[in-house]
């Protein structure tokens, strides 16, 4: 995936261009199917992902949540040593996303402040829209 391209996903909008650079060497590409499964909740937490194409559900013991392009996931897991998945995740549609490793991740938290602020931002909404729908 190229640095023009990971730039235009609203978590890596304002990452600098040593950060862009960093994330291109290290990101996969990861491409499924409608109706496959990324992530199964209790499983070990290896990587995030940021939805390029296409739609996956989220489906939690409170609800389930949409996301499509430009929204993340399986960051949670990755906030917590030896963290677990905590939602079963299910492509809607053929899906195209970045696959960011645990160890790349966390450097991007902590020294690309306008990636953690994202992250936080994103966060809080959809817990106070859970929140909201209880």
């Amino acid at each position: 995936m190229d640095v023009d391209e990971l730039r235009r996903l609203p978590p890596f909008a304002g990452l600098t261009d040593v950060g862009l650079q960093r994330l291109a060497v290290r990101a996969a590409e990861l491409r499924a199917a409608g109706g496959q499964v990324l992530a199964l909740e209790g499983d070990p937490g290896a990587g995030m992902f940021v939805l390029c194409d296409g739609n996956v559900e989220v489906e939690l013991r409170m609800g389930k949540l949409e996301l499509g392009p430009g929204d993340f996931f399986g960051e949670l897991a990755l906030l917590v040593d030896d963290g677990a998945r905590v939602a079963r995740v299910r492509a809607t549609t053929p899906v195209r996303c970045v696959s960011i490793p645990r160890d790349d991740f966390l450097a991007l938290v902590e020294t690309e402040p306008s990636f953690a602020l994202h992250m936080l931002r994103e966060l809080a909404r959809r817990l106070a829209e859970a929140r909201a729908a209880v």
